[in-house]
């Protein structure tokens, strides 16, 4: 346990994964507050396209290649689920469901299409499928690190935004008042939001990344109604669980890290739901 615990390949493995996890909870948060969290999920699903067209072009497995591939079909995702809203009778239900299938599905058409192509077959193409699913295990320093950049910088844009977050989640219209734009700031938290999911989807893979933003948020409300309490919360939560996930998975070889990282996250959001101070079950049942 303990040759584990001081291993170089674990440390890689749970730094990454830990600082991942915190800030993507803390920017879950406001999604979540904002009623976007399905947005996350369909803009998850959505990177799949670009890692593959990036792959085509430069038949390379550079991950600041594929980030900005994922960061780009991200970002197309989400202008298609807009428009799909403003511009037709379709509701956001509706054009999520659309837009995350239709963008996944085309992800998987591509991977389909290099596999056994003669103009491909001098190309990596192996570690294509690890963004479905994510690999953790195989995460390397350059990957932590550009985790680390993308961390760094959403966190230092929630600190000079934080109070205009806060507006235009509780109280857009007051905010609007004082020259703070809704628009502009739903731009800055999309923005953090794909960032944090075009870096995640290799260790958690694009199927499950939104449950890195949202089941923190949900985790932590059982506890707080507060906003800095429930960031609080929700951070340490997320990092808790990335570290333990990854440890678990490094114990018992059969375990893949991203879905036992989400595991031991649903598993403390369940316990919380009933033994949470704040807990809709807890204070149901005492009126019994």
């Amino acid at each position: 346990m303990i040759e584990i615990l001081t291993s170089y390949d674990f440390l890689v493995v749970a730094l990454g994964t830990t600082i991942l996890a915190m800030v993507s909870a803390v920017i879950g948060c406001f999604s979540v507050y904002k009623g976007q969290s399905l947005v996350g999920d369909a803009v998850g699903h959505s990177t799949f396209p670009g890692i593959v067209l990036i792959f085509m072009v430069f038949q390379s497995r550079n991950p600041i290649l594929l980030t900005i591939g994922a960061a780009l079909s991200a970002g197309l995702a989400y202008e298609t689920i807009q428009a799909l809203v403003r511009y037709s009778k379709i509701k956001l239900d509706a054009a999520l469901a659309i837009v995350l299938s239709g963008f996944f599905g085309l992800g998987l058409v591509l991977k389909s299409y290099i596999q056994g192509n003669p103009n491909y077959v001098n190309a990596s193409q192996a570690g294509l499928k690890n963004y479905i699913f994510g690999l953790a295990a195989f995460m390397m320093k350059q990957d932590v690190l550009l985790i680390f950049v993308v961390a760094g910088i959403c966190s230092l844009i929630l600190f000079l935004f934080y109070k205009e977050l806060v507006l235009s989640i509780f109280d857009s219209t007051y905010g609007e008042s004082i020259g703070v734009s809704s628009r502009l700031v739903d731009r800055i938290l999309l923005m953090m939001t794909i960032g944090l999911i075009a870096v995640g989807i290799k260790s958690v893979g694009a199927i499950l990344i939104s449950s890195f933003l949202i089941i923190p948020c949900v985790c932590a409300h059982q506890h707080s109604h507060r906003l800095k309490q429930v960031l609080i919360i929700a951070a340490i939560m997320a990092g808790f669980s990335a570290f333990l996930g990854t440890f678990l998975s490094s114990l018992y070889h059969g375990l893949s890290t991203g879905p036992t990282i989400i595991l031991v996250m649903g598993t403390l959001t369940f316990l919380s739901m009933f033994f949470g101070k704040n807990s809709a079950i807890r204070k149901r049942s005492s009126l019994v």
